[in-house]
């Protein structure tokens, strides 16, 4: 309720209860890529596949500027569903090869002024690859970053009543001055077990 995603050490199992978990598998039988950043791919070895529903796997990717994911996380070690590696221009070409999977696929994107790649490159790289409809999935930096570069149509925050006090926060955008500044998008709320759904609107898709 207090907005974080995780401690200060990054434990997160499980903030959510088991209606929000069949949720998130929802969302990922509904689209075409599921995308997670270095560090939480890191933190949390997730597997990224749909197994609380009925439906096909997206595939997976991970946003790697620099390549410092390890070499034995899930993603890159099991092939229930194709992988996308994403690493910056400077990263060790041997770093590229870690793995003789076929299911992996690593591709060079370049970066922004902060180090990161942009949003847009992103999703422009994806729709190129045949993959137009993409879950954010994580961690909140990540999340963060493609809702400031306006690439988000839909938020789904899950709020669970659980008080951290501290830790890892699930939005963390740049500092403004005042609420005017502040997103106020169109927004309905669910019950989901004993978590409240947000659906909030980013973007007019009707178009």
């Amino acid at each position: 309720m207090d907005g974080r995603i995780a401690t200060e050490s990054g434990h997160s199992h499980y903030i959510n209860g088991h209606e929000s978990l069949v949720h998130l598998h929802r969302l990922r039988a509904l689209v075409d890529a599921v995308v997670v950043g270095a560090g939480t791919a890191s933190a949390d070895n997730p597997q990224l596949t749909v197994r609380h529903v009925s439906g096909t796997n997206p595939t997976r990717v991970v946003l790697d500027p620099r390549g410092r994911i390890p070499n034995d996380l899930a993603l890159l070690n099991t092939d229930s569903a194709p992988t996308l590696h994403i690493v910056g221009p400077d990263v060790r070409s041997e770093l590229q090869a870690t793995t003789s999977l076929a299911h992996v696929e690593r591709c060079v994107l370049s970066l922004n002024a902060s180090g990161q790649f942009a949003p847009h490159d992103v999703v422009t790289l994806l729709a190129e690859k045949g993959l137009p409809r993409v879950l954010i999935e994580g961690g909140g930096i990540t999340v963060s970053q493609f809702i400031e570069a306006g690439t988000v149509d839909r938020l789904h925050l899950l709020v669970a009543p659980l008080l951290i006090g501290s830790g890892r926060p699930g939005l963390q955008m740049t500092p403004i001055e005042t609420l005017e500044s502040a997103l106020r998008p169109p927004a309905r709320t669910f019950r989901c077990g004993d978590d409240t759904l947000f659906d909030l609107r980013l973007r007019d898709t009707t178009a």
